[in-house]
């Protein structure tokens, strides 16, 4: 049954657009979250899923742990958990300590102490929008929670029913105001006509941004299968986004030799893959074979990436034979607006010059993790505009331009 939100959706898109600017500089945030409760997804899918809908039930958990300072539900509803990897060994502890370790991450987490308006990251986008006009957000880029990648530990005809269903409702979501919330929609690489056909079927939409591209877990990103989503996304000019997670399929890389952690686990998954994901889009050519696709990171950190892509270089001086012919230089596919990174909240300014000094100005973007805690909201962006050693050139581009360059906003 959907839980009913006071949602006031007669947005006037010529008030709206462009008013949340802060301080002359205008934002785009580049890693926001939405997390429809199941019973919502319910909403908007297919007679195939409803018929099917029992095969999710095994994977359903009643979410009781709210959290109305993130915007949360405040009743009970329906989650979608896919086999979850326990990292459940305590920092100083024996192997087998076990707990409650979902319980003790959540508890781990800091709260909000002046949120946004319950039911935001479910079925309130006008809550969402006022979010952002308190925050001075001028674009939202919307990512789901980990069901997404999860249900791809699922049959992989059912999973498509699901991310299906999810983009019917991030379309909904974003008529708000579709010039302010931006999509990345969901697609799985163990379907690669399905999702060039979603791609395609999606692409003329506005709100419509980016494209997720959820790979099961042994299926590289450069298998040749995959390139019908490439193509269409080549076609279509729409990036690639990758937002990792960390405890549910497909699982980080080196998730079974962390020790057991959920803190380094967490810290380390992340970046991981990300290296390894960018290292592969780089070296197998698929950016010289798809001049137009582009990949952008969110919540992986910045600072490995200049790191990484001088590593890449080495690799192919030392390892030439075996790597197929490179148009580029590795740096360049960077400098030429193939690969952007989001700046984390946390990563200071010396890190943030020090990478604009290796890489240039047109690579990072700026991003809160709204409305999970790991934000500052509703000051979010106040610390990287106060700062004094980037150039404003950087700060623009840091703040919004390099977003809207890497997006596909229309």
């Amino acid at each position: 049954m959907r839980m009913k939100v006071s949602t006031d959706r007669a947005v006037d898109l010529g008030e709206r657009k462009g008013i949340a600017m802060k301080n002359g500089y205008r934002i785009v945030d580049t890693d926001t979250h939405v997390v429809p409760a199941m019973e919502l997804l319910l909403e908007h899918a297919s007679d195939e899923l409803r018929r099917r809908w029992d095969e999710l039930k095994p994977y359903m958990i009643l979410q009781e742990r709210l959290r109305t300072d993130l915007g949360d539900y405040d009743k009970p509803y329906l989650a979608l958990n896919v086999a979850p990897w326990k990292f459940d060994r305590p920092l100083g502890g024996k192997t087998g300590e076990e707990g409650n370790w979902r319980k003790k991450l959540g508890d781990a987490v800091k709260k909000l102490e002046n949120g946004p308006e319950i039911g935001t990251w479910h079925d309130n986008p006008s809550g969402r929008l006022r979010a952002m006009d308190r925050e001075g957000a001028d674009r939202h880029l919307l990512i789901p929670g980990t069901f997404a990648m999860a249900s791809t530990a699922l049959d992989a005809s059912l999973s498509v029913e699901l991310l299906g269903a999810y983009n019917r409702y991030i379309a909904w979501y974003c008529e708000a105001d579709p010039d302010r919330l931006k999509a990345s929609i969901q697609v799985s690489g163990a379907d690669p006509e399905w999702s060039a056909g979603e791609v395609k079927r999606w692409s003329n939409e506005r709100c419509v941004a980016a494209v997720t591209v959820n790979l099961p877990q042994d299926l590289p990103v450069d298998d040749p299968d995959l390139h019908p989503i490439w193509s269409a996304m080549d076609e279509a000019d729409l990036p690639m986004l990758h937002h990792s997670f960390f405890f549910e399929p497909p699982y980080f890389p080196g998730y079974r030799d962390i020790w057991g952690n959920a803190v380094a686990a967490r810290a380390a998954a992340h970046p991981w893959g990300a290296q390894r994901l960018v290292a592969y889009l780089v070296l197998s050519g698929l950016f010289d074979r798809f001049p137009r696709l582009r990949v952008g990171f969110a919540e992986v950190g910045a600072g490995w990436l200049p790191f990484w892509l001088y590593r890449l270089q080495g690799q192919v001086d030392y390892m030439r034979a075996a790597i197929p012919d490179m148009k580029k230089e590795v740096l360049q596919y960077a400098a030429e607006g193939q690969i952007y990174v989001g700046l984390e909240f946390y990563e200071a300014e010396p890190l943030a010059k020090s990478i604009i000094d290796v890489l240039g100005e047109d690579v990072l973007m700026w991003q809160s993790d709204f409305p999970h805690p790991q934000c500052n909201f509703p000051n979010s962006p106040d610390l990287a505009l106060s700062w004094t050693t980037i150039s404003e050139s950087a700060k623009r581009k840091l703040m919004a331009e390099n977003a809207e360059r890497y997006l596909r906003i229309i």
